[in-house]
Parts: C-alpha cells; structure tokens; sequence
C-alpha cells in the first residue's frame, strides 16, 4: 500500500498558495492534543501531556512560581506526591520501537517495557527506572512510592536482580509475563518501596498485588513465593512505612487479591483462596484484618449463617468498607457448575436457542455473557457483630443496589427491572422497581413501583430522590417518614428537555448537587439552576435568579473538588455558562446564599474544559481553544487573567487553516434554524466555492470547537477540506415524529438554498456528507432531490422495513426501539404504520437518484446492520447508478483502525475532487480493485478514464 499512497500523496497538495500551503495526508500522525493535566497539592506545579496522533507523547511539568520547567519525553501524565515535593510517571517505549516489535510480531513478553520516572521538584532531579509495571502513591501523608517490576523472560536461563537491588538500564532480562490466560498463581515480581525524601529503598519478593492506605502509612502486599527459592516467604503481608515493621496476616499459599482498606486505615480486607491450581471453580473467602492484630481470619466462608444455599462468596466482587468502617460490603454469587470434561467437543451440537419467554434475546445474552458469569450480588456484614452472618441485599431477581450514605445507613437502595425487561428491546428503556434493603435484616421495602426514569439517594441518606420519564416531574421519598414530595408540583418552567424531538418522553436536565445535611436540592432546567427544599416545606427558588433564561446562557455547577459531597449553604462556586444565542463560552460565579445575579467572570468565543483545582490552593488548570486556536493549557487564580502553558500545533501556522461562523435561515415552513460556516483562511468572496454538507442532528454548538486535521472514524474531515479550497457547511435539525426524511429535506435543503444566494457559493458543485444517522439522511435526500453533484454515505440505513427486526450486534439487542422511540423517529410499530417505514426508506425511491454516491459499510458494523450498505448498493448498481461501496473488513461502525482512517481520507477527498472540483478520477473509482488484486493495489492512481 505504501507504493500507491506515495503516488496519491504526489496528486493532493493542490495548487499553492501566496503564503500558506493546504492541508495534505501527510500531516495527521504529528498532529497533537491535550491528553492529561493536573496541578499539585500547593497549586505550584502544573503538570500536562501532549500527545501526538500517531508517535510519542510529551510531559511537561511546569513550576508556576519560578516558572522553572521539566519536560520528559515519551510520557503523558503524572501524579504527585502528597506534599507536592515529587511527581511519578510512566515512560512508554519509543513509538517506532513498538511499531518494529509488532511489525516482527513479537510476543508480549518481548515487547519494550515501561520506564517510571521520579522528578525531584526541588532539585529537578529526574531518576528513571527501567521495566517497570505499575506505580502507586499515597493520597495523603508521607512521599512515598511503591513500584513493581516486570517478570524476567526466563527464569530458568536468566539471572534477577539480586533482592533488594534495582536492575540498571541496560539490564534485558527483565520483561513482563503478559501471556493471555496465563494461571492466576503465576510467580509475582518485585515490589519496590521508595521513601521519596530519604531516596532509601525496600524490595519485596515475588508480589502479585499491592495497595496503601489513604495515608500511606501502611502497605499490604500479596507474595506467591517462588518454586526455586524454597524460603521465599507466601501469604499476605503489612508494612508499617512509619516504623518499617513487615507483619503477616496470612502465611500460606494462595491467591489473594482486592485489598481494601477502612477510611482511617485500622482494618484491612481482602480476598483469597487456596484451591487446587487446576480447580475450574475456586473457593474464595473474605479475610478480615484490624491492623492492631497480629494475623487476618477468615471473616466469610460458604458455611457461614445467611449464605444461600449453593452460593459462595465471589473472586469477582468488590470489597468496600462503610464509611465508619462498622460494616463490610462485598459479592456473593451462585456456585457455577464445572464443564463436564468427559464431553467429546467435536461430538456435540452447537447451538443457540432462541425462545419467546426469555428476558433477553440470545445475541444480547451471548454479548454479555462473560459480564453476567461475573455478575456479584452485594452482601453485607457487621464486623463487630458477634454472631458472624451475612446478610444478602440482592438476589437474582432484585440485582442492583449501592450503599446510602457512604455506607454508614442501615439501608441500600436497590432496584430491579425483573418481569419488565422484554419490551426494552422496542422501548430502549427499562421500568424498574426500587427497593429499601435493611443491611441488618435483609427485609426489603418496595418505595418506587415501574419507574422509568431513574432514582439515587441524597448523599446523607435522608432522601432518595427520583425522575418519573412519564410526567417529566421530580419527586424525593422521605426515608424516616416514607412521604412522598412532589417537587415541581404546579411549576410552568419545564425540567426537562424543551428540545425533544424524538418519539419519547423528555429526559431531564438532571441534578446539579445538593446542599450540606440533605437540606436543599439543587437541579437544572434548560437554562437556570433551582433550589428545592426536599421536603417541600420551602417554596422552590431559582438561584440563578432567571438570569439563565433571560439570556440564553445555560449555568452548569462546576464541581472542581471531586471529594465533595455537598455545597454549603453560602458557599460561593463556579459555573460553567453556554450562550445558546452566539455559542459563546466561559464562567460566571455564584453565591449560593443570594439572590443576585450570577456574576460574568469570563466570557469568550472560545470552547472551555472543565476547571482542575488545585487541592489545597484557590488556582485552577484548564484548556480552551475554538476552530482557529489550537486546545491549550492555562492556570490562574481567577479566571479573569490567566497563563498560558503549552503551545500546541504551531505548524498550524504555516497551513490555509480557515474560519467558522453561525449562519442562520427561515426554512419553508418556518422554522428558525441555524448552522456552522466553515470558509478557508484565504477566502475571495469574489470566488465561487465548491460546498461540502456534513449533517448529523444538531451540529451549531460546536461553533468554537477545534476540528483537528485527523484521519476520522467517518465524520467529514472538516479542517482538511476547508483548508483545500472548500467551503463546508453543517446545519441544524429538527425532526418531526414519522417524518425523519422530509425533516431533512426541510432543514438541510433549505439551508443550503439560503447559502446559495452568495455568488461565492458554486451552486452546480455541492456534495452531502453523513455517517449513521447522517448516512441514512444522505440516502434519503438524493432519492428526493438532484440539487447535489455528489454524496456520501457511512453506514446508512437504505431499508427501515429490513432494518427495524435487524440486531445491532454491538450489544445484542434488537433495533425496533430505534424506529418506535429514539433516532429513526418513526414512533410506531413496522404493523401499525407501514407506510411511514416504506416513505422513509431510500431503497423504495432508487430509481429517482442520479447523483453519484460512495456508501461505506462494514461487514464487523455493531449498530446498523452491513447488509443495509448492501442493498443499498446492489439496488443502485441493478439501476446503472454511479455508486461504489466501501467494506473495511473486520471494521466497525465507525472505523477503528488507523489505516483504514487513514484510506478514507483520501478516497473520500479523491471522490469529491473528481465531482466538485473537475479533477481527474483515481483508478478505483473507474475500474474497482479486482478480488484478485486486493492488498496488492489500492487504486489511488489518477487516470484521464471517466468512472
């Protein structure tokens, strides 16, 4: 392929221009992004990652007092220590040595390892650390850091490390064990612990799995002990970091695994079992340790009073104290039974049964099938209760549930869509009934019944508050007074989503937080925020104070302490504010306690990321960017001054980039509507331009979003062709309920009618542009209109009759929930309105298309069955159609692979420059690649030959 990419890249420059050159295939893999960004403890230090698309990524650590700076090579992110003193990261292999070793197809344990980095933020010191597997730092307390190395290739013919050493750089010998499948008892390696002030080291032997405390004043470990080194020590092990102490909880065999300490780190538990290595099912228990005894017990066996009949406590479950570290929550699951090996595979049928009464399809049941053979159900027990039993809070009829108040309530909240969950499939939503669950007794107590929305509880667990779909209201039930408190009772604003355009009921805008003890609740509606007192004794308030609604600018509560839980009562917080008229973005601030006007702090025609506060300083991390401006990062205290701290893309520079700007219409019937402009950098409007519709649903709010030049999943590589003389245009639109294809009709073509009255607009060269849903509108308008010289369409549904029985395989499930409630908004079933199915399916109307069109369908495609591609394209190619189609092998519904990105790019960009641009047609197009020439040729040569 590489022969024939070289001779397409020769035909894609375009003519020059007077100073800037036009975007080419070439530049994608360089091309970076902000991936990571955080700030230190104290707020001094920042550090940032800037990845590359395809080729090593940058960290940068920056101090913003001295504004001293690290930069280290082949990393993206890192964490600091506690005190701010230090910061640990990963240094991956060399792109090009990765791309080598896969190219020889090299097994896992011969890839190149990771490096961990340790920087000194004193001194600026940086100590690397070769074949490293994993790193861990405390949240708090001492600069520690505990790391583990990779498995030497071959113990048996290599040499480790002697104990207590680090292996230098150039030391080959130790490699990962990654083999897939590989036995769970697999000898671990060494675990190194680090005292970051001191620089003193401790090596442990033969570790399997490790954790701290919060305040990494203790660290547990798992050791396997090794078959040659007979006085290896095997079990579970503590060390005391402050005094240096090393205590054994368990000392024997075993798999031992998800430690999870207590909040104040006196009580440790975790998982083990010590079945026979070859066992197909292993017996796991609970171990139980408080940090002041000398060993851990088993705290939960299969024998122990409460376990059900033939269940067992589960490997696959997690372990979670209750905040006051009174209760432990953990996974049981009923006892599997073994395969029966006496079974001759090649003797037995293979089969799938699909039967009427089942609560999910096969496929969807095959999909998950190694999730649900994981599934845990959660179980209580009180560890300082003398009698030692556990109670059950889920069973398989009632199998979710989570913990209220941290765990620290006498109940969970527990729900079940159990006898409700065949009708999901044409619902796309479940009814559920939610449940209180005494962790003491078990006993449960219905308080919701057929909810379809959803319910949580408060975080003080004086509530559970809910979202009825089918009234659109809000609603709390009182957990000591089982009242139920209408929220919104008798409001006109709406909470939930003015804008629905789909056969279903509205979703809401969702809760914003809620204030300390349970008092008050705070939730959004399109624009403001509300205050509603949950027990409704208190007349709901708009702490926005309207301001929202009176200027179109939507306030979002930024939550820039991920530990909070609530926010206090005039405490002053920031919000994220998006001006639905100009699509501007930015921040304002709110006391909470007043009743003033969020107050503007920044505003700008720019796109924000959320703010990363520094933890123990008032300074906060963030990138902005918007269609001409590259993303990058920025500190400040404020918001109102900030500092720039990367520099991304500064080749942008020397590239036609182009503009971006709102452009508004009246369609026919009288809709308001409105979409992006995308023009290149060096627009004549005493030009004519060639036009590219690209349309999904609604696109205007992105105005300030930054398109980086990227070999896409499928979507229109905006930037690349703007940059190449086109002008590109992607409008809104609104759906009418059985009409999905005449609401196209009604939004694009008339947006497109309104930009054609500009004399730069080349009416006679415009091209549409969709995947998916966007593929489907792509079919339907050229089967309605010839308004367009060329089109495009990625994975399009051609026939709703076909496609609605159809599964979409990426979860099993099946498609008629599409047709009847969301996207394909027909809102009835196949049998009720069949003709609204065959008016919106373009296979009926192939006769009336005479543009051109590539279809892309792929044969791996999760969502939209490949064989609508198919039917598609054999109908046109029966009717002498210009049409070609594009199967990806193995590909899904939007392509994962880089170089098959990467291949589209430039069909795509050759398709439109033959029909929009008079250029000449590349070989694929006019004679296709014959079965016998594929992965030989791939036909991007130009050719004076018409297709």
């Amino acid at each position: 392929m590489q022969k024939y990419l070289t001779i397409a890249l020769l035909f894609l420059g375009g003519a020059s221009f007077a100073q800037k050159k036009p975007l080419n295939h070439t530049v994608y893999d360089s091309w970076e992004s902000i991936s990571s960004k955080k700030l230190s403890n104290n707020g001094n230090w920042a550090a940032f990652g800037i990845a590359q698309q395809e080729g090593d990524g940058t960290l940068y650590l920056s101090n913003l007092l001295s504004n001293s700076k690290i930069k280290v090579n082949r990393s993206e992110s890192a964490a600091f220590s506690a005190d701010s003193k230090f910061a640990a990261f990963t240094i991956k292999p060399f792109y090009k040595e990765t791309r080598l070793a896969k190219i020889k197809k090299k097994k896992p344990d011969e890839m190149t390892k990771d490096t961990l980095g340790i920087a000194n933020l004193t001194t600026l010191a940086i100590v690397k650390i070769p074949k490293v597997k994993s790193f861990k730092i405390p949240e708090t307390g001492m600069a520690l850091l505990a790391y583990q190395l990779e498995k030497p290739i071959d113990t048996a013919k290599k040499t480790s490390p002697a104990a207590g050493t680090v292996p230098k750089k150039d030391d080959e010998d130790y490699l990962a064990d990654e083999v897939p499948g590989a036995s769970a008892k697999q000898e671990g390696t060494d675990l190194i612990v680090r005292n970051l002030l001191t620089g003193v080291e401790r090596t442990f032997k033969y570790v399997t799995e490790y954790s701290f405390t919060k305040d990494g004043k203790q660290l547990v470990f798992a050791s396997t002990g090794s078959k040659k080194d007979k006085a290896a020590a095997t079990g579970v092990f503590v060390l005391n970091t402050v005094k240096g102490t090393v205590k054994t909880l368990v000392n024997s065999k075993g798999n031992f695994k998800g430690f999870a300490f207590d909040d104040e780190g006196e009580s440790l538990a975790f998982l083990g079992e010590n079945s026979p290595e070859k066992a197909e099912i292993k017996d796991y228990f609970v171990y139980y340790n408080s940090l002041s005894l000398d060993t851990a017990q088993i705290l939960v066996d299969a024998d122990i009073p409460g376990m059900p009949a033939k269940w067992a406590v589960s490997g696959e479950g997690r372990l979670n104290f209750s905040k006051d570290g009174t209760k432990l929550f953990f996974g049981i699951a009923p006892v599997k039974t073994p395969k029966d090996t006496t079974l001759v595979d090649f003797e037995n049928a293979k089969l799938d049964i699909w039967g009427y009464k089942d609560d999910y399809l096969q496929p969807m049941q095959l999909k998950n099938a190694d999730r649900e053979s994981k599934r845990t159900y959660l179980t209580a027990i009180d560890i300082f209760d003398g009698d030692a039993k556990i109670i059950p809070l889920t069973d398989l009829k009632l199998p979710e549930a989570s913990p209220i108040n941290e765990g620290n309530s006498n109940f969970v909240l527990a729900s079940t869509d159990f006898g409700n969950r065949i009708q999901s499939q044409w619902t796309a939503g479940s009814i559920r009934d939610y449940y209180l669950v005494d962790v003491k007794t078990g006993a449960r107590k219905k308080i919701i019944e057929g909810l379809s929305g959803n319910a949580m509880a408060s975080p003080s667990g004086k509530y559970v508050i809910y979202f009825d779909k089918k009234t659109g209201n809000w609603y709390t039930y009182n957990l000591q007074t089982a009242k139920i408190t209408h929220l919104n009772n008798g409001m006109s604003v709406k909470f939930v989503d003015e804008d629905n355009d789909v056969p279903d009921d509205p979703s809401p805008y969702g809760i914003a937080a809620w204030t300390e003890d349970d008092k008050a609740v705070l939730l959004y509606d399109r624009y403001d925020i509300w205050e509603f007192s949950p027990d409704g004794k208190t007349a709901a308030k708009n702490i926005t104070n309207g301001f929202g609604r009176q200027s179109t600018i939507t306030f979002r509560y930024q939550k820039t302490d991920p530990e909070s839980r609530f926010i206090g009562k005039k405490e002053i917080v920031w919000l994220d504010a998006f001006n639905n008229t100009t699509k501007e973005n930015g921040f304002y601030k709110k006391n909470i306690g007043d009743s003033k006007n969020p107050e503007l702090v920044v505003m700008a025609k720019m796109k924000y990321s959320n703010l990363v506060k520094a933890k123990d300083a008032e300074r906060y991390i963030f990138d902005k960017s918007n269609y001409t401006n590259s993303p990058n990062v920025f500190v400040s205290a404020d918001l109102k001054t900030d500092v720039k701290l990367s520099n991304t893309n500064p080749q942008q520079a020397t590239y036609n980039w182009g503009t971006a700007e709102l452009v508004k219409w009246t369609t026919p019937k009288g809709f308001k509507s409105e979409g992006i402009l995308y023009k290149p950098e060096d627009f004549d409007p005493a030009k004519k331009y060639p036009m590219i519709v690209y349309f999904y649903e609604k696109l205007s709010e992105g105005l300030y979003t930054y398109q980086a030049p990227a070999p896409t999943p499928s979507r229109l590589n905006i930037s690349y062709f703007v940059s190449n003389g086109y002008l590109v245009f992607a409008p809104d639109i609104s759906y009418e309920t059985g009409y999905p294809g005449k609401s196209a009709e009604e939004f694009i073509n008339s947006g497109v009618e309104s930009l054609k009255q500009n004399p730069w607009v080349d009416g006679t060269k415009i091209g549409i542009q969709g995947q998916s849903w966007g593929g489907y509108q792509v079919a339907h308008l050229i089967t309605r209109t010839n308004m367009y010289a060329a089109a495009w369409a990625g994975a399009p549904v051609a026939n709703m009759t076909s496609a609605y029985g159809g599964i979409r395989w990426e979860s099993g499930m099946n498609r008629q929930f599409q047709y009847e409630k969301t996207q394909s908004r027909i809102g009835a079933t196949l049998w009720e309105k069949p003709d609204l199915y065959i008016e919106n399916s373009p296979l009926f109307f192939l006769p009336k298309v005479n543009t051109p069109v590539v279809i892309m369908s792929n044969d791996a495609d999760g969502a939209v069955p490949w064989y609508q591609g198919i039917e598609m394209f054999t109908g046109l190619k029966r009717l002498s159609k210009p049409v070609w189609l594009l199967n990806y092998n193995n590909e899904a519904h939007n392509l994962v692979q880089r170089q098959n990105r990467k291949d589209i790019q430039i069909r795509e960009q050759q398709f439109f420059d033959y029909y929009l641009k008079g250029a000449k047609a590349p070989v694929w197009m006019v004679n296709g690649i014959p079965a016998t020439e594929k992965g030989r040729t791939w036909g991007f040569e130009l050719t004076d030959e018409k297709p």
